[in-house]
């Protein structure tokens, strides 16, 4: 078994239900998914691309599988290994069939609930955006393509999220293009991404630019993603914002690290960057690259750089 039954019920409690029988894809609520059904607020990704907060499968076929260990991950990095070490694996139709039942599983409660909006609540059950990026690294997975294909046929949009580890596997995306991606830029230089990201591999740097130079091959909206961390990354935004330059990407997402969750084993509730802290980072990194700031959502705080706001998807 890929993650120990000691594990797998720890996971369990924390609200994840997986999918499938070998033990390696999952799903969880998303506090945005929970707050948009009572009509409580949205996830800042629905402000800045449309994507229905009510509506998203947050999910990863690769719970255990990540080549980092971040100190600012909230997750439990504890059981993360580097490299699929297993033959067995379920195919892309059982993870999502069993991700959209435990889907249903976990929001039935709001059935009850007299604050639940009555058309979200219809929705939120036949979900329709799939954020795959719930814990470790998804492009892992030995059937990434085929899940993305999967979801597509399916009316998914896809919203995937990577640590850049793997360059072979972004060149070999090809017609599998995720609708979104997420290439994580969490430091500006090699020595503080050693420090910030805990690499569990020897040439990890090396593989993050390789896959950010493949980019330019990549015919889907590509966005770069800052985990702000304060006193620990939060600086040389020249160099952030030359790699920026380099790379051929739409958007760049700067957002706060949040002291919640196994990150608080490792960081200090002083790390958690304030409102004016990340805007003045943002900005720094900004009037240094032909991006603007576009777009803000304060209570997540998370800014938007690009040239012009992004279009809306239809779901």
């Amino acid at each position: 078994m890929i993650i120990s039954q000691t594990k797998q019920k720890d996971l369990e409690k924390k609200g994840y239900r997986f999918a499938g029988k070998n033990i390696h894809a999952a799903n969880k609520i998303c506090h945005w998914t929970r707050k948009s059904i009572v009509d409580e607020g949205t996830c800042y990704k629905e402000q800045f691309y449309g994507i229905k907060s009510h509506r998203c499968l947050q999910m990863s076929p690769a719970i255990a599988y990540c080549q980092h260990k971040c100190l600012f991950c909230w997750r439990d990095t504890d059981i993360t290994k580097t490299s699929w070490d297993s033959d067995d694996y379920d195919d892309p139709k059982t993870i999502i069939e069993d991700c959209i039942e435990n889907q249903k599983k976990l929001l039935c409660g709001f059935f009850g609930n007299e604050n639940a909006n009555p058309e979200k609540l219809e929705e939120c059950v036949k979900p329709n955006n799939a954020a795959l990026s719930l814990a470790g690294e998804p492009l892992l997975y030995p059937e990434i393509n085929q899940l993305i294909e999967e979801f597509h046929k399916q009316n998914f949009t896809t919203f995937l999220v990577s640590n850049g580890e793997n360059p072979d596997k972004i060149e070999a995306l090809g017609k599998h293009e995720p609708t979104q991606l997420y290439i994580s830029l969490d430091a500006p230089n090699k020595e503080i991404y050693k420090k910030v990201c805990k690499p569990q591999v020897s040439n990890g740097w090396e593989k993050l630019q390789e896959s950010l130079e493949l980019l330019s091959t990549i015919d889907t909206r590509k966005v770069l993603r800052i985990t702000s961390v304060k006193d620990l990354n939060m600086i040389h935004t020249e160099e952030y914002a030359k790699i920026i330059e380099k790379a051929d990407v739409d958007y760049v997402e700067i957002k706060a690290y949040m002291f919640v969750g196994d990150s608080r084993n490792r960081l200090q509730w002083e790390n958690m960057p304030k409102t004016v802290d990340i805007q003045e980072f943002a900005q720094s990194i900004a009037e240094k690259t032909s991006m603007d700031i576009i777009d803000e959502v304060e209570k997540s705080r998370v800014l938007l750089l690009g040239e012009k706001k992004p279009g809306k998807y239809n779901n």
